[in-house]
């Protein structure tokens, strides 16, 4: 957990490399925005490679003290994926000292480089890339200065691992005697000399994770954790769900019980202080007391994901390919969807908001802490240097739930306690009822094969609001609507590709002929939805490796030899024969009623890491319960530098996203929302998840790193549903395949 006390200008008052961190190209970036919420940071030096493009300085990334001691910043934000680890080791390695004698600052507006979001599996190919240039520049400038103390040319010194630089005569010089010489006020250069992968001491090594002891053994992980001196606590007081008001809180009874320091009321927002945090939940709970209204316009009832269809959309030509007239043998048509998913964060959303003077500091979760700056400043009426969000651990979210909101609620009630630490926890109930969804999803397939089995023509559409509609500005927090003055609501909009929002991985990485793919991106939103982890990628890789399923199928295709047969990138190729060579494809049981094995494939972006997935499940056909065997996986995600880090990932998400495919699902009445605990929302539990995962990680040494996080999501539900499908001869196409739906339709088939 980042330190609450530093700050940036006090820190680096002492002499060594470093005197200040660089502090202008940041400003500058400032004003355009970061990361996958909003624009970019401004792109200053297009010839550097990752986030060195957008802050070259290698005093805003790294800075080493006389005694030998490195601090190394990213703005990227620990959220559970293992990238504090990822990036210590980069760093470590490019500077050729141990981990230890390193300080790794992360996503703190006042100290770190701002990297934009933490999201889209961008953080090892932007911040591990910058890291590792930053790390060989400043390693270069050290030999430089040692070669004049040593009296050799820096090409005949060496590093020693530890710490020192070594000549050939046996004499070396500490890092901390030469960078007190130095400044690192410096802009990077491009294609400074880095490390040889077979020299590595830390990178593509299995390294312990440095998030991990303090999880295990209950100590301060998580932003829930945290308490200040003086600190007071608070909850908030609000309708059952998004869109719902109540109708006549009784704050004036909340007020009267014992603890309570403060009633907050600004228009509709409204919240209990108090100087415990039991005591502010129980006034949350006289003050909730009421009935309530609906605000907000009708949720989708029984139309469910296809009420998107028939809202006003605006069509997105994704690709479209004309390679003339082929004949067609086989033609399939179908339709598949995913419901609105809650994050399902094990820890309620929580922010820690602190006003000293007229500058207010906050822990927070979110993944984007200079957005939240950012806006949050505008929210609360102070200017955004007078606002320093720190990013703190909570337990679990990819994507964005409650934390943003909860981020500028704390704030906004830390105006009116001056000098007091104000914690705000939403509640479970809350977290389910009023942070934003992942989206709903609807595709519409028609594909066909010729002759000889390859794809003729491919017809595809996809249906999704915006899963992209994290606060860039204070209109884009549910309480900016609550207060008077209030603020508009950010106007929602899609991700231009290459990156993609619903049409995320729309386009086939496959070689298919004449194709027709198109988004039909509806800005009205049934729901409040943003980002959940791999956004529209999720349902188009399960509904197009499932049309890939059943194509072979129609043309008494094996499914691994038609995947191979349409894919021309040899990296994907490898990928796929590495998980069913490990997973004994060609062996492996056919489906006979109850046991089924199915695969899939993607890269995802058509740009990060591949994944390739095969599973083995047994279907109990009296019941439609679903029990998987055993999962082999095979990832390359470019430069490994924790391959353990990878696997952790991989495994990670075929468990998110069995969860997704097997059970969850957000339920509603035309009202509000329905799931509000565990009972009503379930998820993937402990005996149910696969008796084995095996995950191969294909090295491939020295080349650059590419994003894991969300690299299995598509393809572990897309190979669950052939899995299915071979099992039991029944294709289901509306996620989640719950028990009922399947024993419905192994009835249907007979």
């Amino acid at each position: 957990m980042n330190a609450p006390v530093l700050d940036r200008r006090k820190v680096l008052s002492g002499g060594a490399l470093v005197v200040a961190f660089a502090m202008t190209s940041r400003l500058l970036g400032d004003a355009i925005g970061g990361g996958e919420g909003g624009a970019g940071p401004k792109v200053i030096r297009p010839d550097l490679e990752g986030s060195l493009k957008t802050d070259p300085w290698l005093d805003a990334w790294i800075r080493i003290d006389a005694q030998g001691k490195a601090t190394v910043c990213s703005g990227k934000a620990e959220l559970g994926q293992g990238i504090r680890t990822a990036l210590l080791q980069v760093a470590a390695e490019e500077l050729d000292m141990p981990p230890a004698a390193i300080t790794f600052v992360t996503a703190d507006t006042g100290r770190t480089p701002d990297e934009g979001l933490t999201a889209g599996s961008h953080s090892m190919q932007d911040s591990g890339t910058a890291l590792a240039n930053a790390g060989a520049n400043v390693r270069m400038l050290l030999m430089r200065a040692a070669a004049k103390r040593l009296g050799f040319p820096a090409a005949e010194l060496d590093t020693t691992g530890g710490g020192h630089i070594v000549a050939p005569d046996g004499k070396r010089v500490g890092y901390g005697e030469v960078a007190s010489t130095l400044s690192l006020h410096v802009e990077a250069v491009a294609n400074a000399p880095r490390r040889s992968p077979q020299n590595y001491r830390t990178m593509n090594r299995d390294f312990q994770r440095v998030d991990i002891p303090a999880k295990l053994t209950g100590g301060q992980a998580f932003v829930q954790d945290m308490r200040l001196p003086g600190m007071v606590h608070a909850r908030i007081v609000r309708g059952p769900s998004y869109g719902t008001r109540l109708i006549a809180p009784d704050m004036a009874a909340a007020q009267r019980m014992p603890g309570v320091l403060k009633i907050i009321q600004n228009g509709q927002f409204l919240a209990v202080v108090a100087r415990s945090e039991w005591q502010a939940i129980q006034a949350m709970r006289v003050a909730q007391a009421s009935d309530y209204v609906k605000t907000g316009p009708d949720l989708p009832g029984e139309q469910g994901p296809r009420r998107l269809q028939a809202l006003a959309s605006r069509e997105i030509i994704v690709e479209q390919s004309s390679d003339g007239p082929r004949a067609s043998t086989r033609t399939f048509k179908g339709s598949f969807s995913r419901p609105w998913y809650s994050h399902g964060s094990i820890g309620p959303s929580c922010a820690v908001a602190h006003l000293e003077g007229d500058e207010l500091t906050i822990w927070s979760h979110s993944q984007g802490v200079f957005d939240m700056r950012r806006a949050t400043a505008e929210l609360i009426g102070l200017a955004p240097e007078k606002v320093r969000v720190i990013h703190t651990p909570s337990a679990g979210c990819y994507g964005q739930n409650g934390a943003d909101d909860v981020t500028a609620e704390a704030g906004l009630i830390a105006m009116q306690f001056p000098g007091v630490p104000v914690r705000l926890q939403w509640m479970r109930e809350q977290e389910f009822g009023w942070e934003p969804c992942g989206c709903a999803m609807v595709t519409q397939v028609e594909a066909a094969i010729g002759p000889d089995n390859k794809i003729a023509s491919w017809k595809y559409e996809v249906w999704s609001n915006s899963h992209n509609n994290r606060a860039v500005s204070a209109g884009g927090y549910a309480v900016a609507q609550e207060i008077v003055p209030g603020f508009p609501m950010q106007v929602p909009a899609p991700i231009p590709m290459p990156e993609g929002d619903g049409d995320r991985n729309a386009n086939p990485l496959y070689a298919f002929d004449n194709m027709d793919i198109r988004y039909h991106f509806v800005p009205k939103m049934p729901m409040r939805v943003s980002a959940l982890r791999s956004l529209g990628a999720h349902l188009n890789i399960f509904t197009m490796e499932s049309v890939l399923d059943e194509l072979a199928k129609a043309g008494g295709v094996d499914p691994l030899a038609f995947r191979l047969a349409h894919m021309e990138d040899e990296r994907a190729r490898a990928v796929m024969l590495r998980a069913t060579e490990a997973f004994g494809w060609s062996k492996r049981p056919r489906g006979n009623g109850r046991r089924g094995c199915g695969m899939a494939f993607a890269r995802y972006k058509n740009r990060v890491a591949y994944c390739a997935i095969a599973l083995e499940i047994e279907i109990e056909r009296e019941t439609g319960a679903i029990t998987i065997h055993r999962v082999n996986a095979a990832v390359d995600a470019g430069q490994p530098a924790n391959p353990n880090g990878i696997r952790n990932q991989i495994e990670g998400g075929i468990i998110q996203s069995l969860s997704w495919a097997i059970h969850e699902e957000m339920t509603y009445d035309t009202s509000k929302r329905t799931s509000f605990d565990w009972g009503s929302y379930p998820i993937l539990r402990f005996d149910q998840v696969p008796g084995s995962i095996d995950v191969e990680i294909i090295e491939s040494v020295g080349l650059p790193f590419l994003g894991a996080g969300e690299a299995s999501q598509g393809p572990t539900s897309a190979a669950l549903a052939n899995a299915i499908a071979d099992a039991a001869g029944v294709r289901l196409c509306d996620m989640p395949l719950t028990p009922t739906k399947v024993k419905a339709a192994i009835g249907n088939a007979g």
